[in-house]
């Protein structure tokens, strides 16, 4: 069994997972090998760069050193993606199925390393952290499922002539993904890639590099040609080369709204199809006659998973004046009894956010708020553990805030961190028009006990991803993606197929050609 990923990584012994750390007796932690990954091995950067100190948020610790890759390594990824891609796209629905199959099993049986890893990384709980690698493996499987089933029409023409249509994949794809969940982003733009029979090259984050390698290696492991999946590291200069590279034929990008937005003019310069899964600042809307207890679990869900780093969060919350009191005093109650601290323990359900720059921008939230005239029923301050190697951590607890009003900060913009604005109101007319009132349409909930009531809000509510009694619930069967500034396009579900692929359509005469020259 395993050893424990936290006391390794904290005491100068060395690591179990040999290919990915190793400790030193300074108590830092180095990467024995890069993080680069193209052509079915890791690499070294051929340019002169700055190596960039990625950091383990539950210690504030140097985890290891990011080189960025420049115009040469894209070159080369690309290029090994394009030689993967003519054998792969070749491969029946069923060949491409069985790697895909095969992949899953491995990451099922690494599980734990995996969710270790992605908690050093990233510094969400290992609770969430399993759920995650779990969430991977099912995208996986499920376009493994899907891989055969892709098909053209034929369509039946005058004369016993006749068309077709042939479902054929794009090419190299470019997946650029976010920090909050690393390893399942990963596998959530690579699955319909490869499932379509395209090549990907993925760049993860700069702040949460290391489990997307896993992947890449995984993919590798269960058979997939060298080259299938590709991981670059870099910031912004490496994600524009891929954007602009002649040999990349789709972008999808994960992150904010203002770098959607420069992604997708950059693709625009060749005319890339892109999928864009940017913020959001999404309602929570909960009638009177709702069932409390329910509605209160759903608030939780809806702002403090993953330390409120989450894109979908349903942090607008709006309460119907008459239960405002009996909520507020139930929510705050739970919120205060988060366990906070060591996310690699069974105990902890918040961690640490993702580095000291985010944590102090949350922050800086919670005070914009107060001088605003929000109240602070609970938390918005920073945390510090008490056991003495975790000191250095980027801690806060879960805040609460009430009299809030929509011309708040906090209400119009995304704050990304564990902050709940609750808002009341009265009508059900008024709470639409209120839940409407963004630029963002991400996600948006509702609970009620009346059936009718709750299918009449959703269909007014302008967001991509609705929820009825319940929160944060992405199974990946179901498509996934926003209305508005909060993206284009959709993962996960059937539909996706359609944005991993192209359509051609072939016409064939069966009798004479009818010329009007």
């Amino acid at each position: 069994m395993l050893q424990r990923l936290a006391a390794t990584l904290r005491r100068p012994a060395a690591a179990p997972f040999a290919a990915a750390v190793r400790c030193i007796s300074s108590g830092s932690v180095d990467i024995t090998v890069p993080l680069n990954f193209w052509a079915g091995k890791r690499w070294t950067s051929k340019e002169k760069c700055n190596k960039e100190n990625v950091y383990e948020p539950a210690t504030g610790r140097v985890l290891c050193h990011l080189e960025p890759c420049g115009a040469v390594e894209v070159d080369e990824a690309v290029e090994a993606a394009k030689s993967a891609f003519g054998h792969w796209s070749k491969m029946s629905g069923m060949e491409r199925a069985r790697i895909m199959i095969e992949a899953a099993h491995i990451i099922e049986s690494r599980r734990e390393e995996i969710a270790e890893m992605e908690v050093v990384n990233n510094g969400k709980s290992i609770t969430e952290a399993r759920l995650d690698v779990d969430s991977a493996r099912l995208c996986i499987e499920y376009y493994a499922g899907l891989a055969s089933t892709l098909a053209g029409q034929h369509i039946q023409l005058p004369g016993g002539s006749f068309a077709y249509t042939r479902r054929e994949p794009l090419g190299v794809c470019v997946g650029i993904g976010a920090w909050n969940y690393p390893f399942q982003i990963a596998a959530w733009k690579s699955a319909p890639a490869l499932a379509c029979g395209n090549s990907m090259v993925f760049k993860p984050s700069p702040v949460t590099p290391v489990t997307a390698v896993m992947l890449a290696e995984i993919y590798a492991e269960a058979g997939a040609p060298e080259g299938l999946l590709n991981v670059v590291q870099g910031g912004q200069e490496t994600g524009s080369l891929l954007c602009h590279h002649p040999d990349v034929a789709k972008v999808s990008f994960t992150g904010s709204v203002p770098t959607g937005k420069k992604i997708m003019e950059m693709a625009s310069k060749g005319v890339k199809p892109v999928t864009l899964e940017l913020g959001g600042k999404s309602p929570l809307l909960i009638f009177q006659d709702s069932d409390l207890e329910n509605a209160v679990r759903g608030a939780l869900m809806a702002n403090f998973l993953s330390q409120g780093q989450v894109c979908s969060n349903g942090t607008r919350v709006f309460v119907q004046k008459n239960i405002l009191p009996e909520f507020v005093e139930e929510v705050v109650k739970r919120t205060r009894a988060i366990e906070i601290g060591d996310p690699l323990l069974e105990s902890t359900r918040m961690g640490a956010l993702v580095n000291q720059p985010h944590l102090e921008k949350v922050l800086s939230f919670v005070d914009q708020a107060k001088k605003e005239g929000a109240t602070v029923l609970c938390g918005g301050e920073p945390f510090v553990p008490s056991d003495h190697k975790l000191r250095g951590g980027y801690y806060m607890t879960p805040c609460v805030l009430g009299d809030c009003t929509d011309e708040m900060t906090c209400v119009k913009e995304e704050i990304f961190g564990p902050v709940m604005s609750v808002l009341s109101f009265e009508t059900e007319e008024e709470v639409l028009q209120r839940a409407n009132d963004t630029t963002m349409g991400l996600a948006a909930g509702v609970f009620t006990r009346d059936v009718m009531r709750a299918h009449r809000v959703v269909e007014h509510l302008k967001a991509g991803s609705c929820f009825i009694n319940n929160y944060n619930i992405t199974p990946v069967e179901v498509p996934f993606g926003g209305f508005k500034m909060s993206g284009i396009g959709r993962e996960n579900g059937q539909v996706t197929v359609e944005h991993y692929s192209q359509l051609k359509t072939v016409f064939v005469e069966m009798g004479e050609v009818d010329c009007l020259f």
